[in-house]
């Protein structure tokens, strides 16, 4: 993968990694954990965390908070092949390594990244917020059609090794850990933002007020007229991304 990720060892072999910069004597509020979606068009994993690198400087720049990211394994060049639970070991694996023990953390996810950043806040007390981005509430339309989703993955990049996976149905059984609408529960007072397009042809809007209706905590949802799922090019998200990053302590 071109630019400034790094490759570092991973859980799965090699995982192409970035810590964003802060300026020479800039404080630093705390560390974000930035998780992108699965791609979807034929060949896409390639590319899908290209744009991550800049967005995490931005996101620095602008709130004061450090970022770390990575092309999940399958994803660029980072080593492996998709699976939900790899994934949620790349990113865990990601936050323990880069992030100092007493750091204030966030997570934050775009599509089924956004459902990774629930389950990890859920599960971590240091997780101070989170935000999901164009997030399902269920992934039961997803996990349906085993065998659909992974000739998809194989389609557009993620899985690449013959013979994987060895069993289909473990495979999607890895899907069923993940219950956003619970996960979102289970914040315990933590603060959850909520972006959605009003046109995305993937997730119903009725997915994030789904997610909203059962925040524990202060909770925020932002529905962008227009938007489509990928809310990642779209520059009136991230502004919205940046003011709530900006209201964190």
């Amino acid at each position: 993968m071109p630019g400034p990720f790094r490759l570092r060892p991973g859980p799965a072999g090699d995982l192409a990694s970035y810590v964003s910069s802060t300026g020479p004597g800039a404080p630093v509020r705390g560390h974000v954990v930035l998780c992108h979606d699965l791609p979807r068009p034929k060949g896409s994993a390639a590319d899908v965390a290209l744009t991550y690198p800049a967005l995490a400087d931005r996101l620095t720049r602008e709130s004061g908070w450090r970022v770390v990211t990575a092309a999940l394994r399958g994803a660029g060049e980072s080593a492996g092949d998709f699976s939900a639970l790899g994934w949620l070991d790349d990113l865990r694996f990601l936050a323990e390594s880069e992030i100092p023990e007493d750091s204030p953390r966030l997570v934050i996810g775009f599509g089924f990244g956004g459902v990774l950043a629930l389950h990890l806040a859920a599960g971590d007390d240091r997780v101070a917020g989170v935000a999901s981005l164009g997030a399902p509430s269920d992934l039961g339309p997803l996990a349906r059609d085993a065998e659909e989703l992974v000739a998809r993955c194989r389609q557009n990049g993620l899985i690449t090794t013959p013979g994987f996976p060895a069993s289909v149905e473990a495979w999607a059984k890895e899907l069923s850990v993940l219950h956003p609408a619970e996960d979102a529960a289970l914040l315990r007072g933590r603060p959850l933002l909520m972006v959605h397009g009003s046109d995305d042809p993937d997730v119903s809007v009725a997915d994030a007020r789904s997610l909203a209706d059962v925040a524990t905590g202060p909770s925020e949802l932002h529905v962008v007229l227009g938007a489509g799922h990928w809310l990642r090019a779209d520059p009136r998200v991230i502004a919205i991304l940046v003011g709530w990053l900006e209201r964190r302590h």
